[in-house]
């Protein structure tokens, strides 16, 4: 065994493909290696302790006990008063337990509302987490995004004298939804001199980080998916979606969320020479998105599927003619992102519409496999789409082109640099 490491990530590991591939890799090149993650009440069926791929997932409860017993007794009592009404109870037995039912729902709103819930939850996990952390002797912890560098730093610095990594898969400081942003800044740029090596998923990213914290440039491991070949015969998407089989297949696939381009990608639906949309995933405004496909009249010409399991996607992604992945600028984190979804699409030989910003143009348009549009104009998404159907010489080579890259831009080239960063920290005084 060269070294043990603990990873810490702050989702429940179920679809977590970068961190699975670097936890893989680290035990095939002889690490012993625990992932810390977290236990949700949209867990079930999911083991607190499994292995995987030779390393253990050890699960922690993400609320604290206060909130789940404030849940479980108010359900079980709303069961019982129900029960007695059924029964036909006498009426102090009823009043009784309304009385404390409802004392309970009162308590759980007010809670809500003071958000007091949720800084006790994620002291809670952070808590918890730690205690997992300090069990075994670990010669490395490696902390995944911004929300598990405390416990990384608590583990690795305050109670033990260790090495400790921080791989940031996002600009944590620019991100959608991302209100606190100077306080972010403020946890970040203490804890991140505390660390022994930062890592990040695009080159763009990182030198943004050094800019703005005055560091040395995170080292880049960039978020490339295994090479998978495809099985026609596994989920075939005409089917499932009832396509019709002269119909290309126009894939999204990823979260149904905000600066993703999709309003902009519906808009330019009635443009499109022919083909089916289809769009893979869930999310915030999925509602709203199939509200807008239904006013605009267009549900004869889009399909909706509820999300894949990542071992699976490819499978799905392998019918489609061509793959949308047009994030908009409305953060530097997405300017700055290298969507592994494009990646995924090249694996399976899916040219691709892409937004022009640096790290996806450098891959599409470098490399010659889709083409690169405005992703805040309709009209420009719609030309793409339609060069991809009308030129067909063209299309076959980039289909080609995606061949070539599929060997170049994968997990099994990107793991060596990888692992490298852990043999040099191991053995680093």
């Amino acid at each position: 065994m060269k070294g043990n490491v603990c990873i810490f990530v702050l989702n429940d590991f179920i679809n977590d493909a970068r961190v699975r591939r670097e936890a893989s890799s680290l035990v095939e090149a002889g690490y012993k290696v625990k992932v810390v993650c977290v236990y949700t009440q949209f867990s079930s069926g999911l083991k607190k302790d499994e292995i995987m791929d030779g390393f253990k997932v050890r699960r922690v409860n993400k609320y604290s006990d206060l909130a789940l017993n404030i849940r479980n007794y108010r359900n079980k009592l709303r069961s019982e008063y129900k029960n007695a009404k059924n029964i036909k109870q006498n009426n102090i037995t009823n009043i009784i337990l309304l009385t404390i039912y409802l004392l309970l729902e009162f308590i759980s709103i007010i809670l809500k509302k003071t958000k007091i819930l949720k800084l006790v939850g994620i002291f809670n996990v952070i808590i918890r987490m730690i205690k997992e952390g300090l069990k075994e002797e670990f010669d490395i912890y490696h902390s995944n995004d911004l929300n598990t560098l405390p416990q990384g730093y608590i583990c690795s610095k305050l109670f033990k004298k260790k090495k400790l990594i921080y791989d940031s898969h996002e600009v944590q400081t620019s991100r959608t939804g991302n209100i606190g942003k100077k306080r972010y800044s403020l946890i970040e740029k203490f804890l991140i001199r505390k660390t022994d090596k930062m890592i990040m998923t695009t080159d763009t990213r990182a030198q943004y980080t050094a800019d703005l914290y005055k560091i040395k440039k995170p080292e880049i491991i960039h978020n490339y998916p295994f090479i998978k070949e495809k099985d026609l015969s596994k989920f075939n998407l005409y089917e499932i979606a009832n396509i019709p089989k002269d119909e290309p297949i126009l894939l999204y696939q990823g979260g149904i969320q905000e600066g993703r381009g999709l309003e902009k990608i519906i808009e330019a639906i009635p443009k499109f020479k022919k083909g089916i949309t289809v769009f893979i995933g869930d999310g915030k405004l999925k509602d709203e998105i199939i509200n807008m496909v239904e006013s605009k009249g267009l549900m004869e010409r889009v399909r909706f599927l509820s999300k894949v399991p990542a071992k699976d996607l490819m499978y799905f992604t392998q019918h489609a003619y061509l793959g949308f992945q047009v994030l908009q600028n409305i953060c530097f984190n997405h300017y700055s992102s290298l969507s592994n979804k494009l990646l995924e699409y090249a694996m399976m030989e899916v040219p691709m519409v892409a937004s022009n910003f640096p790290e996806m143009k450098k891959i599409v348009e470098d490399n010659q496999i889709g083409k690169c549009v405005d992703p805040h104009d309709s009209n420009n998404i719609a030309e793409a789409v339609n060069y991809l159907l009308n030129n067909r010489d063209k299309y076959i080579e980039f289909k080609l082109n995606c061949k070539q890259a599929r060997l170049r831009y994968n997990w099994e080239n990107e793991k060596k640099n990888f692992i490298r960063i852990y043999d040099n920290l191991l053995n680093s005084e």
